[in-house]
């Protein structure tokens, strides 16, 4: 299904004087954005797509990029790649975009980059899609080097969530987690960890998204009365799981992913009930892009806050595919896969977030010098597989919020899996 086009340069426009307004590009460089807006991912979909459109207005505030404009073509996956595939093959073949944005979840990112934006050349940057898959791919060179995510891979939170579990003293557990490409490499890997650390795996269940019933599941899970569930879901499945497992006399007790961390969950599932519920989401390191995105998004997101799930990973996403173009000077995808990689990591002029911070970025690049964007994460530095690193946020829920309570550094993490059977 096809979404409007964000007209973010009518929108940059609108709040400018008149004289400034002339100045504006009088082109449009239009890039792709294929996320879940419907379906179990659809309210992280929804927070992403306005940081995008709220990235894409702060750099035409600034002038534009490479002497245009930028808009957004804006698809809905409905939270399934065979749809996704369909609205980035459209994107591609039809409106020939240089890049796309997306997709949220792993299932929707994997079966764009191999049947589409790989084969294609096509750049392809998605703020949340987690699966260590998606390192694989491109290790064996099937991304061709255009895959790159603003998120840190499964492989990392997996080990960090068992960390924590131990830490709080949730030594046995069950688990149920989503059946597909996200659910079983999240439980694969804090699997071995968990383990290694002395903990205690009950069972593991998969479910299938959009059952009318999760009653099944749940029974198999309690099987053995563990004192505490391990929930990998998307909030509107965990929502009916979690009311489920406490309806059926499961402890609510719950380790729960980075999707979880939900306004939606809390409050449908109940807050009373969530008071022992833990979470890891990855972390993001305060810079003055931390503090201006903060202020900003809740002005013009349409009800989502600043730590709405992939709120902030998409606005880095979305600015650093707009710094690129400008960097590369057009807007074709062999470029920007190279000049992202220029606008990030090195040892360029720091760039912030916001329309000051871009119009710095603009006029330095015009003069044919290095920058270096640091983004509302943190600082942003792609690998060779177009993964980054970066701390994981420790949270719980209290009286019905969302509280951090630590962090945990990579080199934590790294020390854990570095005791990992291999």
């Amino acid at each position: 299904m096809r979404h409007s086009v964000f007209l973010a340069a009518a929108l940059a426009a609108a709040a400018l004087p008149a004289a400034a307004q002339a100045q504006q590009a009088a082109c449009t460089h239009t890039v792709g954005m294929v996320v879940s807006l419907t379906g179990p991912a659809g309210r992280f979909g929804q927070a992403a797509s306005k940081s995008a459109e709220l990235a894409f207005r702060d750099i035409n505030a600034a002038g534009g990029a490479a002497g245009c404009n930028l808009a957004i073509d804006l698809r809905d996956a409905q939270s399934q790649g065979s749809v996704a595939v369909d609205q980035a093959r459209q994107l591609v073949d039809l409106r020939r975009v240089p890049a796309i944005l997306g997709g949220i979840i792993s299932s929707v990112s994997i079966p764009i980059v191999t049947s589409v934006t790989g084969p294609a050349g096509v750049v392809q940057i998605s703020p949340a899609s987690s699966s260590p898959t998606l390192t694989k791919l491109a290790a064996e060179g099937q991304t061709r080097g255009i895959f790159f995510r603003t998120i840190t891979s499964d492989a990392l939170q997996g080990v960090a969530a068992a960390k924590y579990a131990i830490d709080q003293g949730l030594k046995r557990l069950a688990i149920i987690h989503v059946n597909n490409d996200f659910g079983v490499n999240m439980v694969a890997e804090f699997g071995r960890a968990f383990r290694a650390l002395g903990g205690e795996i009950v069972s593991t269940t998969p479910y299938n998204q959009g059952a009318a019933s999760y009653a099944p599941e749940v029974t198999n899970a309690l099987k053995g009365e563990p004192p505490a569930l391990y929930l990998v879901a998307y909030p509107g499945d965990g929502t009916n799981i979690a009311r489920t497992w406490i309806s059926q006399g499961g402890k609510p007790v719950f380790l729960l992913n980075d999707g979880m961390n939900s306004a939606d969950f809390i409050r449908d599932v109940g807050p009373r009930f969530l008071e022992n519920a833990y979470g890891t989401s990855s972390g993001t390191v305060r810079t003055p892009s931390t503090e201006y995105f903060a202020g900003a998004y809740p002005q013009m997101s349409g009800g989502f806050d600043a730590n709405a799930p992939a709120a902030d990973r998409a606005y880095d996403a979305a600015a650093i595919l707009g710094l690129a173009i400008a960097k590369a000077g057009k807007a074709e995808s062999a470029a920007i896969r190279d000049a992202i990689r220029q606008v990030t990591g090195g040892e360029g002029e720091a760039i912030h977030a916001g329309p000051d911070q871009f119009r710095r970025a603009m006029q330095l690049i015009r003069e044919g010098k290095p920058i270096r964007y640091v983004g509302v994460i943190g600082p942003v530095a792609f690998d060779q597989n177009g993964d980054i690193t970066g701390p994981f946020r420790k949270w719980r829920i209290q009286n019905g919020q969302v509280v951090t309570v630590g962090e945990m550094g990579i080199d934590e993490v790294n020390a854990v899996k570095a005791q990992l059977p291999r």
